[in-house]
């Protein structure tokens, strides 16, 4: 620091010449000097101590597309008031400008401050630490202190409303007396059996337990509604995107904002893809469907079907931190997890690839009982060599409904319109 030297050099100046000449002035001098060197550093050590903290969270969650707000407050628990004290934040989540300068903070004084942050981009992100740096009012002196503290929040990613899509149709299985539990079960009861060790008590049927003198319970008819499998494709092959720079349109902060600005995804097939499973996975499982999830990516995520707003949640957060980097092709994975899935189950595919051998691979599924939907992301409209032409003919040629979403489309309207046939429409496909 300039100032720093310039009065360390002045104050030594002053005693060589207070030892050299012997005149009190110099003395004088080099006393008050020495003085305010020394209540410097002491204002200064002062000021960095005796301050506390707290950022408060209001949830740990947030989606793309969408604000996530936290709220500061600095409290000054020493005697003596603090000239000015920076709040350097270290946060990695993008765009969330957290910092702040405090001047004329008071003794026993607390200032706050609330963060309203636009996130643009999915995933899990540390909030913190904190270094707080503050000085004397001569600019003597310039100290820092680390606050360790950290927390983390995970994006997830962005979900549009779906108002339709290909409905997946189920099947009742039958020819077999099933004993085990079923926990989705219609209201309506095919019979009695046996009692089996974990069914619940209120589904025993007196009755027939008093008559046969042990338990019997009562054999509901098993929900018909097909599960419904997501297969996201992230072979990093495939994958394609444009040069993008988010840009916010709005310059005024982000905590007088009375209007969210509109969606803006990234310009990628990865982004695209993850958003259509998303929204995906909530709108059926908001519609009471058994939901799960296949991806191959850092490494092979399978997520079991199931019903609700946690699962939900295990897809989310599956999806905030996946990434376009697998190796395995789309054909392989269906063929090696589609093996596993029973007769009436609906897969659906979300992919960019334009290799044909996925298609025949979502053939021999059908074969065997299962329903195909494809979500195809073009790969040529996102700066991709290759175009969807053969695999959409394919598909046609299967009778798998099949939708086309390009960059820019608004995916609510893209997957919320009717599969339409490829000679009719290139967008939507389907079998009809």
């Amino acid at each position: 620091m300039k100032a720093n030297r310039l009065v360390f050099l002045l104050g030594l100046a002053c005693l060589i010449a207070a030892l050299a000449t012997g005149r009190d002035l110099f003395y004088n001098l080099t006393y008050l000097i020495a003085a305010i060197i020394v209540l410097s550093y002491l204002w200064t050590w002062t000021s960095i101590h005796w301050v506390r903290v707290a950022r408060h969270l209001w949830a740990k969650k947030a989606e793309v597309g969408k604000t996530y707000e936290e709220r500061f407050v600095v409290r000054n628990t020493s005697l003596l008031p603090k000239l000015w004290l920076e709040v350097r934040d270290h946060s990695e989540l993008p765009d969330h400008q957290a910092s702040q300068v405090l001047n004329s903070f008071g003794a026993r004084k607390e200032r706050g401050w609330t963060v309203r942050t636009l996130c643009r981009q999915r995933g899990r992100f540390t909030l913190g630490p904190v270094t707080l740096t503050t000085g004397d009012p001569f600019g003597l002196f310039r100290m820092q202190r680390e606050l360790s503290q950290t927390s983390t929040i995970i994006v997830y990613p962005a979900i549009v409303e779906l108002a339709a899509f290909a409905t997946p149709s189920g099947q009742l299985p039958g020819g077999e007396a099933l004993h085990r539990r079923t926990h989705y079960v219609t209201t309506n009861v095919r019979g009695v059996r046996d009692y089996v060790p974990g069914d619940s008590f209120n589904r025993i049927h007196w009755p027939s337990t008093a008559r046969k003198g042990q338990l019997i319970v009562k054999e509901f008819e098993l929900d018909p509604l097909a599960n419904v499998w997501l297969f996201l494709d992230m072979d990093r092959s495939v994958q394609a995107e444009l040069e993008w720079k988010p840009v916010l349109k709005r310059r005024e902060p982000a905590l007088l904002w009375t209007k969210r600005p509109g969606l803006e995804l990234a310009p990628s097939t990865e982004e695209y893809g993850v958003t259509v499973t998303a929204s995906l996975a909530k709108h059926f499982i908001v519609r009471n469907r058994a939901v799960g999830m296949v991806s191959y990516a850092q490494r092979r995520e399978v997520i079991p079907a199931d019903r609700g707003e946690r699962q939900l949640s295990k897809i989310l957060e599956t999806l905030a931190v996946i990434k376009g980097v697998g190796k395995i092709p789309l054909a392989q994975v269906l063929a090696a997890e589609g093996m596993h899935l029973g007769r009436g189950t609906t897969a659906i595919v979300i992919t960019s690839s334009p290799d044909k051998n996925w298609a025949l691979a979502s053939r021999h599924l059908e074969q065997r009982g299962l329903r195909v939907i494809a979500v195809l992301v073009a790969h040529d409209s996102f700066g991709g060599e290759w175009g969807m032409e053969e695999v959409t003919a394919e598909l046609a040629a299967s009778g798998v409904p099949t939708y086309l979403v390009r960059e820019g489309d608004d995916l609510a309207e893209a997957l919320s319109q009717r599969a339409w046939c490829v000679i009719e429409r290139p967008r939507y496909l389907s079998r009809r």
